[in-house]
């Protein structure tokens, strides 16, 4: 007999991602754990996330720590590297590895790894008007043709976390918890996919050959 379904199914856990965070794997953990339950991934800027994720429009949000406010619980996740970002050609392209007094003479238009809109800083290292330090992660995300990346070994670093409301006690937020963290399916204390419980088979019946009573 099956049993009843879960009321979270059909449900969607909302989370809002900034730059640099690629959620895929955890997308397909996801649906491979909940295929009746929906993940709605949105990309967005830090101070999109928060707003979002304060207002309820979002479960969760994965950002660049500190992560402040009292009324938000939060866990941190994974380390960012930091890397140095110049036009092509530069001479610190034949560099491997950069440290932060090898940028000294440089005009540095950004260091801030933690919250910083990138875009149009990338598009003036493009132009030539100076490097910019950034998390590997958000390089990636924004690589183009006309700029090339190194690792600063020096640099500051930033760091990932998944912050949600403290008084959303939802599973399929426990859930996305726990896949994040590298819970396998059975130590998930989110939500439990139904299961099919099986019949025992009945005992076949042995036929009496007791001898009939003589009168």
């Amino acid at each position: 007999m099956v049993q009843p379904a879960n009321p979270v199914y059909g449900a969607t856990l909302r989370v809002a991602f900034v730059v640099g965070v690629t959620p895929g794997k955890w997308a397909k953990v996801w649906a491979e754990r909940l295929p009746r339950t929906y993940l709605e991934l949105t990309a967005s800027t830090t101070a999109q996330s928060r707003a979002a994720l304060d207002g309820g429009s979002v479960d969760a949000a994965l950002l660049r720590m500190p992560v402040t406010g009292d009324h938000l619980s939060s866990i941190p996740l994974y380390v960012e590297l930091p890397v140095v970002v110049v036009p092509k050609d530069h001479a610190i392209e034949a560099m491997d590895v950069v440290t932060m007094g090898d940028l000294d003479a440089e005009n540095v238009l950004s260091n801030d790894v933690q919250d910083a809109d990138w875009a149009p800083i990338v598009e003036l290292v493009a132009t030539g008007a100076g490097v910019a330090v950034m998390p590997q992660s958000v390089a990636r995300a924004l690589s183009r043709r006309d700029v090339v990346a190194r690792p600063v070994s020096d640099g500051p670093q930033s760091r990932i976390a998944l912050a949600w409301l403290s008084t959303n006690d939802s599973p399929l937020v426990e859930e996305f918890i726990g896949i994040v963290r590298g819970r396998t399916a059975n130590s998930s204390r989110g939500v439990q996919p139904p299961t099919e419980k099986k019949s025992k088979p009945a005992k076949p019946r042995t036929p009496d050959r007791r001898p009939g009573r003589r009168r």
